[in-house]
């Protein structure tokens, strides 16, 4: 896969996603009471950051192992979907919705590994609208709660507040 603009971006979002969580790593290990989950913790930081690196570095290779990532793991679990669907007292309508979802999930994984190039601006693409839909939930249910909070605050007299 060719380090295009998008590809270089992607990386660039991904190395400081992975500098932030080294970040976050160091702060868990060192507020850590015993050494054991500091261990562990500055492990993961060293983990997180030489991924960081890696993607700035090799861009190219990194989208692509990151497609593939994410390609593998659409196959596995589309097939532990299947496999859940067939589980002990499943419903039909739900054990039907187990197996829609794992074959879409199985086709989702084979078309991202069988061409990583594509893969990777679908991705983008469904991981931006995902992303641009649940920002305008938020904010509506923002909105709602906010809303919810000031009808509340005005059914209840003040002697119950106190």
């Amino acid at each position: 896969m060719p380090a295009g603009p998008a590809g270089r971006g992607c990386c660039a979002v991904f190395a400081v996603y992975a500098f932030i969580a080294v970040g976050l790593q160091a702060m868990r290990a060192f507020s850590s009471r015993t050494a054991g989950p500091v261990f562990g913790h500055l492990l993961l930081g060293l983990v997180d950051l030489a991924a960081g690196v890696i993607a700035l570095a090799w861009p190219g290779p990194t989208a692509l192992v990151l497609v593939l990532i994410v390609g593998i793991w659409a196959v596995i679990a589309g097939i532990v979907e299947i496999a859940a669907a067939f589980g002990a007292g499943e419903p039909t309508g739900t054990r039907a919705l187990f197996v829609f979802a794992g074959l879409i999930s199985v086709a989702f994984g084979v078309v991202l590994c069988a061409r990583p190039g594509m893969g990777a601006i679908a991705l983008a693409l469904v991981f931006g609208l995902f992303n641009l839909i649940v920002g305008i939930w938020m904010i509506v249910q923002g909105i709602e709660l906010r809303r919810t909070g000031k009808t509340l605050d005005s059914a209840v007299p003040e002697k119950q507040l106190a």
